[in-house]
């Protein structure tokens, strides 16, 4: 069963569009802590800012039931927010924890006369680690994003694309079950696909 988080993201019509796309099956929208129960990979799509969101998953008490399915090794894919909420911490209105997934925090992009912030639109990757999230992408290729915070991991390791917006910024991120994204691979055209096409395969696979 493919778990697809809904705590009132905005882009969440947009995600289960591409999925549908792609005849994703055995679909369901986790609302509360037993939604999750029998999920064999998950998916967290986010908008927003990080303090509302976590506050909205605590209140729909989905935060240890999600923490538990990812310890227990049930593949995720965070995307745009839904990546940020790995880590430990966020400096966006505020200091606000995180999961704590993966060691590291969320900034926002430095002020920058030449950069717009929020960064949006089409924007470069570069590898960092081979991964079968990856199957079909290549350096050089253009995914779609929106937002104003980046992730810093802690863990070089950890970090699976690098983008540059005035520095290089992980854009995307994996630790063996554990992948997040800061790009919208709903919006991102055939290569956004490919990405979730390959998270649906390899999580079949685990």
């Amino acid at each position: 069963m493919l778990a697809v988080i809904d705590y009132g993201a905005g882009n969440l019509q947009s995600v289960l569009h591409a999925l549908h796309h792609l005849n994703a099956q055995h679909i369901r929208l986790v609302r509360a802590p037993a939604d999750l129960q029998g999920a064999t990979k998950i998916i967290l799509p986010g908008v927003g800012a990080f303090g509302q969101g976590m506050e909205q998953l605590r209140h729909q008490g989905l935060i240890p039931p999600l923490i538990e399915a990812i310890e227990h090794g049930i593949p995720y894919l965070g995307i745009c927010l839904g990546m940020q909420f790995l880590f430990e911490q966020s400096d966006e209105i505020g200091t606000h924890q995180g999961l704590g997934i993966l060691q590291g925090h969320v900034q926002r992009f430095p002020s920058d006369p030449r950069l717009k912030v929020p960064h949006v639109g089409w924007n470069q990757v570069a590898i960092d680690k081979p991964s079968a999230l990856l199957d079909g992408v290549a350096d050089g290729d253009y995914f779609y994003f929106v937002h104003s915070h980046y992730c810093v991991p802690a863990h070089a390791d950890d970090r699976l694309l690098s983008t540059d917006y005035g520095k290089p910024f992980a854009s995307a991120v994996q630790r063996a079950n554990v992948y997040g994204v800061q790009f919208h691979p709903e919006k991102s055209q055939q290569l956004g696909l490919t990405i979730l096409s390959n998270f649906l395969r390899l999580a079949e696979s685990d």
